[in-house]
């Protein structure tokens, strides 16, 4: 295993606001990793830090094995992309992705010569001589990214770099970036608010809360095993929903509590009695059947269908949402049971948040050691 960068105890202040708090994180040589987070959660300021355009305060920062700290922008050898796509209006795109070349002292033949290959990669060949002006987002933002692999950089930082484009040229830009990734064998940190970029680009996840390292992992894992409640919420979408809930006077079971409306769940592994838990459920994990035939009966709320799928929303406090494939029948009014697929639920320290681990495994050779919960009963 290669690191490519390396963050020891990292911290940020800005007086005495603290920006980034004891960051730790490794990144191997070739991998792609989202760091992800709700806005000032720490993650852009990060990037920043890494580019060397943010001195962090304390710590240690390695990249390709050698000290950060001190090192100015120019000399880390890292090629940033930001949102605004940065290009000199003034140039046309050959002499936007040359000119980091031409002030290196390369020789003006060379330079148009490593322009080309990148514009063949990039899909940018019909367009070196026309200005950014002339461009459309997604194409400048091609740019861009060329003008970022010209360099052959250590690693590529990436600055929320879609949030201009619209939304079908978002989901045609995170293709194209994640298969240049590939094609380069490059190592990638990207900054994402948006938790479905980050599921389906990155290789390794790193979710932040006001500064601090919530959890990191490969995407499935965090959707699987989120560490607590914030990570449980942010990581899926349509987001988790979250029940209170209390765990029985004989520990066995625990009591789920929607308004008026309470299901009895038994567990295989005994909880504390009379501890308050919350307990979380994918709208995935849900299934709709007849009222008096699931753990809940709630009356329909909202439904809205996108063709492909149905999103049910309870007229219930807290909300229940239910994704349904295909459109369904069901209507706003209804009164509908839900049942429950109790191998997914989650449960979480009421007052911390954190993940409550199970005593023993589940039955499934490898899986995740996780609170086995039997058949729902009323």
């Amino acid at each position: 295993m290669t690191l490519q960068i390396e963050l020891n105890g990292v911290n940020k202040y800005y007086g005495a606001f603290h920006a980034l708090k004891d960051i730790n994180l490794a990144i191997e040589k070739g991998t792609f990793v989202a760091l992800v987070g709700p806005s000032g959660c720490g993650k852009s300021t990060l990037l920043r830090s890494l580019a060397g355009l943010e001195k962090i305060s304390t710590g240690e920062m390695k990249i390709a094995g050698q000290l950060m700290n001190n090192v100015p922008p120019r000399k880390r050898d890292v090629a940033m992309v930001f949102q605004s796509y940065a290009l000199y209006p003034h140039m046309t795109v050959e002499e936007n992705l040359t000119y980091s070349l031409r002030i290196r002292g390369v020789k003006k033949a060379e330079a148009r010569k490593a322009a080309e290959e990148v514009a063949a990669t990039t899909g940018l060949s019909h367009l070196m001589k026309r200005y950014p002006r002339e461009l459309s987002g997604g194409q400048r933002q091609r740019v861009a990214m060329s003008r970022a692999i010209i360099r052959h950089p250590k690693a590529f930082l990436f600055d929320e770099p879609l949030s201009n484009l619209d939304a079908a040229l978002r989901v045609h830009m995170r293709k194209e970036i994640r298969a240049l990734h590939d094609r380069l064998h490059a190592t990638s940190v990207y900054v994402t608010h948006d938790q479905i970029e980050a599921m389906t680009m990155a290789d390794h996840v790193v979710v932040m809360r006001d500064g601090v390292i919530e959890q990191q992992g490969r995407p499935l894992d965090l959707y699987d095993r989120p560490a607590n409640r914030f990570v449980a919420g942010f990581i899926g979408s349509p987001a988790m929903n979250f029940i209170p809930a209390v765990v029985g006077e004989d520990g066995t079971h625990v009591l789920l509590n929607l308004g008026t409306t309470q299901a009895r769940l038994a567990l295989a592994d005994p909880l504390a009695p009379g501890r308050a838990v919350t307990a979380g459920i994918r709208p995935e994990h849900i299934r709709i059947v007849a009222a008096g035939q699931g753990a809940f009966d709630v009356p329909v709320g909202v439904v809205e269908s996108t063709g492909s799928a149905t999103y049910i929303t309870s007229a219930t406090q807290p909300e229940l949402t239910v994704v349904e494939t295909g459109r369904g029948d069901v209507r706003g009014g209804d009164i509908i049971g839900l049942s429950i697929d109790t191998m997914q639920l989650h449960l979480f320290d009421a007052e911390t948040g954190k993940r409550l681990e199970a005593e023993r495994a589940r039955g499934d050779a490898g899986a995740p050691r996780h609170l086995h919960l039997a058949q729902a009963v009323r």
